[in-house]
């Protein structure tokens, strides 16, 4: 399995930084309600994505990320070359990459965000649009780059692309559920559900703000766990959400909150 911590590494730094910089700018833009910030990076994003794909394809990356003079003929240049079935990932890279860049090109430039004059404003719609699309854009970059097994791709992709929701608040490695009034078994499933990786329980004790850390193991951690909405390693001290507990936010906690 890929170390997290290497994921895309295949790539130059100076295309990959601000690859994931871009990302997390969106990601956390979105989360705190700024939309049209989390719309704005989308295009600088794109723009990186480009760079990436361009080399890809022509087998020379740039030293870093470089805007396209026309980023619509650029990205349909891409799509005209000859397909070469020997590359991994050819369709996406050629294909359907670039077509997702320029639904957030388009949003970035034609739905009054980089510019005065468009006809409708930054909101919800079109922010959680551009953080989708981004977010599918870097899994299939980690899918391409890595060549690994569609087990292997979603694992690493549940670790890199993080679940964000507005509830959930993250300041200096720090989390918090912006509901006081839910439970605190609900708040330890939506902050396990916000980060897809295991957690160790001191943390989300903390991030709970539990009143004491033995009776948080025994009232909100082994039963969850008896209950299968979490897995809780008792000797590492660590937790993670199962399936069913990621079906229950979904079902359960989220619907039933207005964003």
């Amino acid at each position: 399995m890929i170390d997290s911590t290497q994921v895309l590494a295949a790539i130059p730094n100076g295309l990959r930084d601000p690859l994931i910089s871009s990302y997390q700018e969106i990601s956390r833009n979105y989360m705190e309600h700024r939309w049209e910030p989390a719309e704005l990076n989308g295009g600088k994003f794109s723009e990186t994505v480009f760079t990436i794909i361009d080399g890809a394809v022509n087998g020379v990356f740039a030293l870093k990320p470089a805007k396209p003079a026309n980023m619509v003929k650029a990205c349909r240049d891409l799509e005209n070359l000859t397909a070469d079935p020997n590359r991994i990932g050819d369709r996406s890279l050629r294909i359907l990459i670039p077509r997702m860049l320029l639904g957030m090109y388009e949003i970035r430039n034609n739905r009054n965000v980089g510019h005065v004059g468009g006809d409708v404003d930054p909101n919800f719609m079109d922010s959680i649009a551009v953080y989708t699309m981004a977010s599918w854009v870097l899994a299939e970059l980690v899918r391409i780059f890595h060549c690994v097994s569609t087990n292997e791709a979603q694992t690493i992709v549940n670790e890199l692309v993080e679940r964000k929701h507005p509830l959930v608040w993250e300041v200096d490695g720090m989390r918090r559920v912006l509901d006081p009034s839910m439970n605190k078994t609900d708040q330890t499933l939506l902050l396990l559900y916000s980060q897809a990786t295991w957690i160790p329980e001191v943390t989300l004790f903390q991030w709970v703000e539990y009143s004491a850390l033995n009776k948080f193991r025994k009232n909100i951690l082994i039963t969850s766990h008896a209950s299968r909405l979490i897995e809780y390693d008792e000797i590492d001290g660590k937790v993670k959400i199962t399936p069913l507990g990621s079906k229950n936010v979904e079902e359960r906690i989220l619907k039933t909150r207005v964003n």
